[in-house]
């Protein structure tokens, strides 16, 4: 690290040129403070940032996420303000006075509308705006939840039903459409609803597990504990356990909660966000942050705990703790660097579901990035790398250069053949679910790429994604086991007992899943599913066009080396029932001619390992000039696709043109000129056989007798026939 990024970094923590690190924020952020703000509020069912003031309420759309992006207000009546979301056609402002009134804004008539709850019973908690076919609104008391239905035409407001649960405390995300209530004396017992364009799912309820510090202690465990979280459509809970410093992983289902597993935490401190469905559990004491990939069967961290990254943070201002601030007289003070911009892991930073932060205190909102060139950098297990990156979207054609990078690098290096043959496992498997899914053709309509032919596809089945997704209803679907992991097929009965208090083992996050019956409880975004339309995966051609024909061209000497690998390559291909470009036979049969392996090379071309085609056949003229049993498996290979006027040429010009014509007229071949045939029997000096050649072509091609072709080589025969006349 140089000495520029070494005097910052009290302040920006790891953030010079050259730091290491996987997870980085991009400088500038979006700058939200405003004068008169009463805080900064988080609307994630409209992705809105919020700073309501006395009279107004100002937001930003952070969704996509854009620095500069200009903001907008919306005039409301004085008062105190505990929370404020705006319904989800944002019509309607939903402003929390206290914690015993609600007051709904309606921002076209400039009306308000107020509802109360029992002041001497309960108290509000929060609120949020909802997308089910039940109700469109739900408030959350210290007595359990409303469900309500507000008209903003009629200003009226109906309670539909109400969830009787004594309420310490909520968590909630529009992304899962979930809410989780939590009570009891140490608010470990949590009942859970998901309110989805479905209905109504009450999940069963369970317990989380906390560790005693002392003999007879009970924490309490705090809301900002507590993460709901989707990754890869299925929906988790985290659960920071302080004393036992352990992250505790829960999958929801409609008739169980699964404990998954335990991952070790370092800090008093914890936060986490999901960026393109990575988790990042967030060190905030320690000030590193680390990486997991709850898909993966393995529990391991994707990378080892690194440094959040400040990116892109004007250098100048970075260099010392002062710069220079020109004055009127030419004269220059000491301007100081900006801390709330620089610091990393603030006191004052709040995380928003899934993966923006919130500095509340200076009014900036960051973004989460993941830096998938370092990650692919940072592991010699390439194959893992290859399946982490192919699972990525939002930088798909990033993913899928690297991808194409490692492969080209792990060939170049020779490395051992079984990793190269893991590592195309990998990229195959991805292609075929691409294929299967529908995938691959979007990402490649989206991204404006030349469309490849479909018949490279393979066995045809419906298309299902790997990852379980909410129907067109909004209701929750059971994932098709034909296409996901072994590791979420597994099934075993679960007990009463075991979704409430089954020991977690520490080692790692094992995927329990509840009987064929139950239904995982999975997230109803359509946002998400709508942004995921391309992919990182990898075709074939694509593999031939960047990997191996470039890899030919730069490796030097023995071939067998890459033979091995697009033999390996193949056998991938074929277990996945893909087709593969005849790109890739051309360049094998190149290698082996190279290496003087045409005994292996007939074996490949008789069984089958190498399929037919005209650029196969072609290539096995050219390397079989100097081999004729090479050369006669092409010339069969043309007969045996029925390229008739090809097989024919080829006969010709081997001589065998006698063959060629009976060939011609069996099949009906009138695209070859008959001077090619002519000029075949000239060049035997047989007189007869230059007889025989004019006779089929006077014979079966009308008007012959009248070209230059019968002319010319009919004055040629005489000439041969005409008794030589001595001197």
């Amino acid at each position: 690290m140089n000495s520029e990024a070494s005097s910052s970094q009290a302040s920006i923590g790891l953030s010079g040129s050259g730091a290491l690190s996987h997870v980085y924020i991009q400088y500038p952020p979006l700058k939200c403070s405003f004068p008169g703000s009463k805080g900064l509020f988080y609307d994630d069912g409209n992705k809105l940032l919020l700073s309501p003031t006395s009279d107004q309420v100002i937001s930003w759309k952070v969704a996509p996420f854009e620095p500069n992006v200009e903001r907008t207000s919306d005039s409301v009546s004085e008062g105190p303000v505990l929370s404020v979301r705006y319904s989800l056609d944002n019509k309607i402002i939903a402003i929390q006075r206290s914690s015993h009134e609600i007051q709904f804004w309606n921002k076209e008539k400039g009306n308000s509308y107020s509802h109360r709850c029992k002041p001497e019973s309960e108290k509000i908690l929060g609120f949020f705006w909802t997308d089910s076919s039940a109700c469109n609104f739900v408030l959350v008391k210290t007595s359990g939840l409303d469900m309500l239905t507000y008209d903003s035409e009629s200003q009226n407001i109906q309670l539909i039903e109400s969830k009787r649960v004594n309420v310490n405390w909520y968590i909630y995300t529009h992304e899962s459409r979930l809410v989780l209530l939590a009570s009891g004396m140490q608010c470990k017992s949590f009942t859970g609803f998901q309110l989805s364009s479905a209905g109504i799912i009450r999940l069963p309820k369970f317990e989380m597990l906390m560790a005693k510090s002392v003999a007879n202690s009970k924490p309490i465990l705090a809301a900002q504990d507590v993460h709901i979280i989707t990754v890869y459509g299925r929906i988790y809970c985290l659960q920071v356990d302080r004393v036992a410093m352990l992250l505790h992983c829960y999958r929801f289902y409609r008739d169980a909660v699964v404990p998954q597993g335990s991952l070790p935490v370092y800090s008093s401190k914890v936060s986490v966000s999901v960026v393109d469905n990575v988790l990042l559990v967030h060190q905030v004491d320690a000030k590193v942050v680390i990486l997991y990939d709850l898909f993966a069967e393995s529990r391991a961290p994707v990378s080892a705990p690194l440094p959040l990254l400040l990116r892109d943070y004007p250098r100048a201002s970075m260099s010392s703790t002062s710069s220079p601030c020109s004055k009127g007289d030419g004269h220059s003070e000491p301007k100081p660097v900006d801390e709330d911009e620089t610091t990393i892991y603030r006191g004052g930073w709040t995380f928003f579901n899934p993966d923006l932060i919130c500095d509340t205190s200076s009014g900036l909102l960051w973004k989460i990035h993941l830096d998938l060139d370092s990650i692919s950098a940072s592991s010699s297990d390439v194959p893992s790398v290859l399946e982490f990156l192919q699972r990525r979207k939002l930088e798909a054609n990033k993913a899928k250069q690297l991808c194409l990078d490692l492969a080209r690098t792990i060939i170049l290096e020779h490395r051992a053949v079984g990793i190269v043959a893991q590592s195309m496992d990998v990229l195959m498997t991805s292609y075929s679910r691409a294929i299967k899914t529908g995938n691959y053709f979007k990402g490649i309509i989206a991204d404006k790429i030349l469309s490849f032919d479909v018949q490279t596809a393979h066995n045809p089945r419906p298309a299902t994604d790997e990852f379980s997704r909410g129907d067109s209803s909004g209701g929750p679907i059971k994932m098709d086991s034909s296409v996901i992991p072994d590791e979420y097929t597994r099934s075993s009965t679960i007990s009463h007992s075991e979704s409430s208090g089954t020991k977690i083992q520490q080692s790692s996050l094992e995927s329990e899943v509840p009987g064929p019956s139950s239904v995982p409880l999975d997230a109803n975004n359509l946002e998400q599913q709508e942004s995921q339309i391309t992919t990182a995966a990898i075709s074939p051609d694509e593999l031939y066009r960047f990997v191996f024909s470039s890899v030919d061209e730069e490796m030097t000497g023995d071939p067998a080396y890459l033979v091995a690998i697009l033999v390996e390559f193949l056998r991938s291909a074929t277990l996945e029932r893909i087709r593969e470009y005849p790109s890739l036979y051309v360049l094998m049969i190149q290698l082996l001619a190279r290496g003087g392996r045409f005994g292996e090379l007939g074996l490949f071309v008789i069984d089958k390992i190498i399929e037919p085609s005209k650029e196969v056949a072609y290539q096995l003229l050219e390397s079989g000039r100097q081999h004729p049993p090479t050369r006669k498996l092409g010339i069969d290979m043309l007969r045996q696709l029925l390229l008739h006027h090809d097989y024919v040429l080829s006969l010709l010009q081997d001589g065998y043109y006698l063959e060629a014509l009976r060939y011609a007229r069996k099949y009906k071949v009138v695209t070859v000129q008959p001077s090619l045939f002519l000029e075949a029997a000239y060049v035997s000096n047989d007189s007869q056989h230059l007889a025989s050649v004019l006779r089929f072509f006077s014979d079966f091609m009308p008007g012959f007798k009248n070209t230059s072709d019968h002319a010319t080589y009919g004055e040629i025969l005489r000439q041969m026939n005409s008794p030589c006349v001595g001197a």
